[in-house]
């Protein structure tokens, strides 16, 4: 198995500018450098519903935890991942395989998230038994295209740490979810594959809670409703998708030092169709520290001759 898992490289260049926020309600850095470890667990769960037996099955990835590091400027990030042998739940995992990029941009309100994931072997669960399929392969990438309404209101404290949310905030964000998967299942004689597009929109909200200016408690989500694609080996259908995103986190944060758990559970749902039936979940459990330094007074020069040369 390999053991560089995770790599994802962001640079969201019209994203550089820092706008003028009031900072009686968050912290902004333009002029700190920010590195950050992480311990991360994150999976997209299959479970699909045999079309002919109405049987209902469990697939999980067999590698799941990785050691995670980030190094962060401005709106530039740089995401790094091993995933170890000695982390526990990445024993007696054979041939499997788990490589994910996620990405995350801000552009004024509007926020875009990027998200793939390739897997390769998984543990089928039924009726309380287990299997290893050695030879069953997923694929996804799409992602959400959001609308921050409240400007007081920092997601990048929660999701970058690169704000530091310093007053209660809330703020509804709708968005919008689009993703295509490819599902390969290769067991025994069988071999199906399977591939769908998925498109949802919905309302959402958000709420930061500040406590003693230090402490922040985070959480919020959205539903959304939408139409999905099928296709396997020999059929297509449309069907109506139910989707669900939430997200939690707590934190501590300063000036130079802040560290905290997040939380995100993503789930698609379809109806049932002439195809076989797949939803599947999308876990995210990440506990990660950090610390700030000031930045080199050539890169801050830099970037801000670059923001002007492009009048960002």
């Amino acid at each position: 198995m390999r053991s560089v898992l995770w790599l994802s490289v962001i640079i969201p260049v019209l994203g550089i500018a820092q706008e003028e926020q009031d900072t009686t309600y968050f912290r902004t850095f333009p002029e700190k450098i920010t590195v950050r470890a992480a311990l991360l667990n994150t999976s997209n769960d299959v479970r699909v519903t045999d079309r002919e037996t109405a049987d209902r099955f469990l697939l999980k990835p067999n590698t799941k935890e990785y050691l995670g590091l980030s190094v962060l400027f401005r709106s530039v990030e740089l995401d790094l991942g091993y995933s170890p042998k000695f982390l526990r739940d990445n024993k007696d995992n054979g041939d499997s395989k788990l490589f994910t990029m996620n990405f995350r941009m801000f552009l004024g309100k509007w926020m875009q998230t990027i998200d793939f994931y390739s897997q390769k072997s998984f543990t089928l669960s039924l009726n309380d038994t287990e299997v290893i399929l050695p030879n069953v392969r997923s694929l996804k990438i799409g992602g959400g295209t959001s609308y921050i309404f409240n400007e007081n209101f920092s997601f990048r404290a929660i999701g970058f740490q690169n704000e530091w949310q310093q007053r209660s905030a809330g703020s509804f964000i709708p968005r919008f979810t689009f993703y295509y998967s490819e599902f390969d299942f290769d067991i025994d004689s069988v071999q199906e594959f399977i591939h769908t597009y998925d498109i949802a929109v919905g309302p959402g909200y958000y709420y930061n809670l500040v406590i003693g200016r230090n402490f922040i408690i985070s959480a919020g989500g959205n539903v959304g409703a939408g139409v999905n694609f099928s296709s396997d080996n020999t059929e297509s259908a449309t069907t109506f998708l139910f989707e669900a995103n939430a997200r939690s986190a707590v934190g501590y944060n300063s000036e130079r030092f802040f560290a905290g758990v997040n939380a995100n559970y993503i789930v698609l749902e379809r109806n049932e169709s002439s195809v076989s039936r797949v939803d599947d979940e999308i876990v995210f459990l990440e506990f990660y520290l950090g610390f700030r330094f000031d930045a080199p007074k050539k890169l801050l020069k830099w970037a801000d001759d670059f923001n002007e040369k492009f009048g960002l």
